[in-house]
């Protein structure tokens, strides 16, 4: 089946090409963006990939959002950023202000008591926002002024200074929706958080989480209008996702514009090719505008094509995402962090940079990217190393056998591991082959299992793995790494199982700490804790390639996924398309 879609497309791109170069695009064509996977779900509280977090920000708004061009958060539905005070040593206070002008699709203001719904919908429980859960808890209280309805305080638990931007990085859903009756006001922020999981749920909290899995948000998203510039129009799973931009939104009318509140296409048709082939043709077929992010050969063969460089614009970037292996923790043969010790020293960094990225990108020793004066550099780069793995191994108690497996006294099987990464992402499945490779010459089998995006994060979330390669998205706005490695996360970002009392405190307090010497000192720790536990090994930072068809603007790129703001994007005017390629 899927060589008969490939066929297909490639057939239906040879038979488009001839009238798709001379077409004259007007402002309503959909600019065409290519996705790898599809978005699986677009549940504000579950967005399970990059791709479904693409459309949530064009859905709905957050407090304050990325500027891409200066690489800076600006206010969105906050009129400014918010005024900051420190509390006493330990709690910090964001005063903010709504837009007037911020408005619901019907027309109705978003007010303060949406800001305050969406922040308890992330902390009750029963709802998949475990991610949420860890990632907001420093927000502890939230005060509505009674004088003002767009008027609000946020109280933070800490008073690093990154938590002013963290307080609005989340898009604020409408209350009346989903509580048209305001039962969940009566329950404040701090006793959802701190909800014991043995006790049952609140009675408007379950009627809450009824009325939520009842609207089927996942396929619907519909049901639940946001506040952003762009409304679902079509979704066909595994083909592709079409967003129009609604007739009327209410920061049109805002003067001056906002950088953050573009919304310059009429439709942005996001089409699913899993191939990188594809993908390339479709580009040079003129049946895509954007394609990001660009496998590291195919953006150095269209480079060096004349008539590619006459048609496309070129972009790359340092990111701060890092291809990382996780081991499953909790299964019996990876309980010993010796065990993890000795398969992390099987890997070869340096060389996957290469082979992968053409040497572009950066090794690491931990979640933070080389650049970073918070980095540890008091630990050596990992290396590959197979007598080094035979050591550790031994340490663990395993014993090589006559027949060349490995045997430990405390469990029946010998080692051997099953390995899951995306389909169709190469550089995973290269560090996968190399991997297994090396495992081998020691007598440890390695079972590959490239899994479809979509049964992958049920795989991960469900720990049906021993191992997997997956990216991990980083950020230079803060250090929160709890999402990733917080026990509370568990089951959903963090998928290797990992976590103790100790380094919950360590990650707990990184995200709140204000003073930078002991914050410093906190992230170091954290990097040595990581080396020492490994719970996940952090291979490399990659760049970000993007290339995008001459027949748009150009394109305000940047580090962050996925490399520009979709909603920026815009048309070439006449005169440009006429003027020479540089």
């Amino acid at each position: 089946m899927k060589y008969f879609w490939l066929g297909g497309f490639l057939l239906f791109l040879t038979c488009a090409c001839s009238s798709s170069t001379t077409r004259q695009e007007s402002a309503s064509t959909p600019i065409r963006i290519r996705w790898a996977y599809d978005p699986e779900t677009l549940d504000p509280m579950a967005l399970p990939n990059q791709n479904a977090i693409d459309v949530a920000n064009l859905l709905h708004v957050s407090l304050l959002q990325v500027d891409y061009k200066s690489n800076r958060y600006a206010p969105a539905l906050a009129q400014s950023l918010p005024q900051v005070t420190l509390m006493g040593d330990s709690l910090t206070s964001l005063d903010y202000h709504l837009r007037p002008a911020a408005a619901w699709d019907n027309g109705q203001p978003v007010l303060a008591t949406d800001v305050d719904f969406t922040l308890k919908l992330m902390q009750c429980p029963g709802l998949p926002n475990e991610g949420a859960r860890a990632q907001f808890s420093f927000i502890r209280k939230i005060q509505l002024d009674p004088a003002n309805p767009r008027h609000f305080t946020i109280v933070c638990r800490g008073q690093a200074t990154e938590l002013a931007t963290a307080s609005g990085d989340y898009p604020i859903l409408p209350e009346a929706v989903l509580d048209p009756t305001h039962a969940l006001r009566g329950i404040s922020l701090a006793a959802l958080q701190d909800w014991p999981e043995s006790r049952a749920p609140a009675p408007a909290v379950a009627a809450l989480v009824q009325r939520y899995q009842q609207a089927d948000l996942a396929r619907h998203p519909e049901r639940l209008p946001g506040c952003g510039a762009y409304k679902l129009a079509v979704w066909e799973t595994g083909w592709h996702l079409l967003l129009q931009r609604k007739a009327h939104w209410w920061a049109d009318a805002l003067r001056p514009a906002s950088p953050v509140l573009q919304a310059r296409p009429q439709q942005l048709d996001f089409v699913i090719i899993p191939d990188d082939a594809v993908a390339t043709l479709a580009l040079r077929r003129h049946e895509l505008e954007v394609y990001s992010p660009v496998p590291a050969r195919f953006f150095q063969r269209l480079q060096t094509s004349a008539a590619a460089q006459r048609e496309l614009f070129f972009y790359s970037s340092p990111s701060y995402d890092i291809v990382t292996a996780g081991f499953n923790t909790r299964r019996a043969p990876l309980r010993d962090k010796c065990t993890r010790q000795a398969i992390s020293r099987l890997f070869d960094p340096v060389a996957l940079l290469k082979a992968t990225q053409l040497g572009q990108g950066s090794t690491t020793i931990g979640l933070l990217p080389p650049t970073s004066p918070y980095y540890n550099d008091s630990l050596p780069p990992l290396t590959y190393a197979p007598a080094r793995a035979v050591a550790l191994l031994q340490q663990a108690g395993w014993r090589r056998q006559p027949d060349g497996t490995w045997r430990h006294p405390s469990l029946a099987s010998p080692l051997t591991l099953r390995l899951r990464y995306r389909t169709d992402e190469t550089t995973f499945a290269t560090a996968a082959l190399q991997l297994q490779a090396a495992a081998a010459q020691l007598g440890i089998p390695i079972v590959l299992v490239p899994t479809e995006t979509s049964v992958l994060v049920s795989a991960l979330r469900s720990g049906d793995f021993d191992m997997y390669i997956r990216l991990v998205r980083g950020s230079p706005f803060g250090f929160n790494f709890m999402p990733v490695l917080h026990s509370n996360a568990i089951g959903n970002g963090n998928f290797t199982g990992f976590g103790t009392p100790a380094t919950d405190r360590l990650l707990e307090g990184i995200a709140v700490e204000g003073n930078e010497r002991r914050k410093r000192l906190m992230l170091r720790k954290l990097q040595a804790v990581v080396r020492e536990e490994m719970p996940l090994v952090p291979l490399f930072f990659l760049p970000i390639r993007l290339v995008a068809s001459r027949r748009l603007q150009p394109v305000a790129t940047s580090g962050l996924k996925p490399g520009y703001m979709p909603a920026t994007l815009a048309w070439a005017t006449a005169d440009s398309l006429r003027a020479p390629a540089h």
